[in-house]
């Protein structure tokens, strides 16, 4: 029995010692990404500091592999402070079947059009007012005709809200092309510096795009804590160029771009890997948010919204379908 004891104990202890290894080398690897390639170069002592003591105590000891992904996530995020920071454990990831560049934009494609490749809703509101719930952005490529489609559905209304609250943000591309829309033509919006390589790319809308254009029109964005990182850009740019009002709620306040990287063969890591400089404020949103010119709960943002647009077709005497009675009695009807 005593033999049988000491046999567990060893066995306990190789396997302890085993696992902590394991944890080390994924933490050593996590660190060198963030050494290389995070924008602060010197952020990475904070990350070694970190998990040296979280290993030193074993608060990773107990943990299965996701929520181990988790709570690396959440440190990391807390420790630097930067909401971009992402660990996620890859359950049946199997690098001897990695796909092609050509081949995993293909499946993204697929899985994001089962979500009308972020359009929720595109609808006209009355007093001739149009909508666009988007709650993320996928490729430019892919979303084109849908966006194009979605533009050209509001393009005769007289005012357009677009709802950002749900919008966990997605691909640089297409932020560029949905701005594009707003801008009568070509316009350097901001740059981006990555620090791994010492590049610096300089965005801008384009000229033409497939849709109609929503040009001189009073444009509302919806917000919430919620709406994050290219959300948060939309909002931030149109905002800043004076071509919409933001209502609702402080955004997230995340402003820098990604890197994807995959350690030994489990996690799938996100490190924050540049820096966007707007080129009509010299600044971001980087943990500032977005600050809406009508600060409302994010629930009543959408109804604060249509209700200012109403009062500023009165005020303007623009035709509708309603008359003035008809505009005033939902006015009162919204307000209630």
């Amino acid at each position: 029995m005593k033999k049988l004891c000491v046999g567990l104990f060893l066995f306990t202890f190789l396997f302890s010692n085993a696992q902590k290894s394991g944890t080390s080398t994924v933490l050593t690897d996590i660190t060198e990404k963030v050494k290389d390639y995070y924008i602060d170069k010197e952020a990475y002592k904070k990350a070694d500091s970190l998990f040296r003591n979280e290993l030193n105590k074993g608060a990773f000891n107990a943990l299965n592999k996701k929520e181990f992904a988790a709570l690396l996530t959440q440190k990391l995020r807390t420790t630097i402070k930067d909401e971009h920071f992402f660990v996620k454990y890859l359950e049946n990831y199997m690098p001897e079947k990695q796909m092609s560049e050509k081949e995993k934009e293909k499946l993204n494609n697929e899985h994001n059009s089962l979500e009308n490749f972020g359009f929720e809703t595109v609808q006209r509101l009355p007093g001739n007012i149009g909508y666009i719930n988007f709650k993320g952005f996928a490729s430019p490529e892919a979303s084109e005709k849908t966006l194009a489609a979605a533009m050209n559905f509001v393009a005769n209304t007289h005012a357009l809200v677009i709802d950002l609250r749900e919008n966990g943000g997605g691909e640089n591309g297409m932020v560029l092309l949905f701005c594009s829309y707003f801008f009568d033509k070509k316009t350097d919006l901001y740059t981006t510096y990555f620090r791994h390589n010492n590049k610096t790319v300089l965005n801008s809308t384009q000229p033409e795009v497939s849709g109609q254009k929503y040009l001189h029109k009073k444009i509302y964005i919806l917000t919430s804590k919620n709406t994050f990182s290219a959300g948060e850009a939309v909002a931030y740019f149109l905002q800043q160029y004076k071509l919409a009002e933001v209502i609702g709620e402080k955004t997230g306040g995340a402003a820098n771009p990604v890197d994807h990287f995959i350690i030994q063969n489990q996690y799938l890591l996100l490190v924050p890997a540049g820096k966007i400089t707007s080129l009509a404020s010299q600044k971001n949103w980087e943990h500032i948010g977005v600050i809406p010119n009508q600060e409302v709960k994010s629930e009543d943002a959408l109804k604060a919204a249509h209700i200012k647009i109403l009062k500023n077709i009165i005020l303007a005497e623009t035709k509708t379908e309603l008359t003035i009675p008809e505009i005033k009695n939902l006015i009162n009807k919204l307000e209630e």
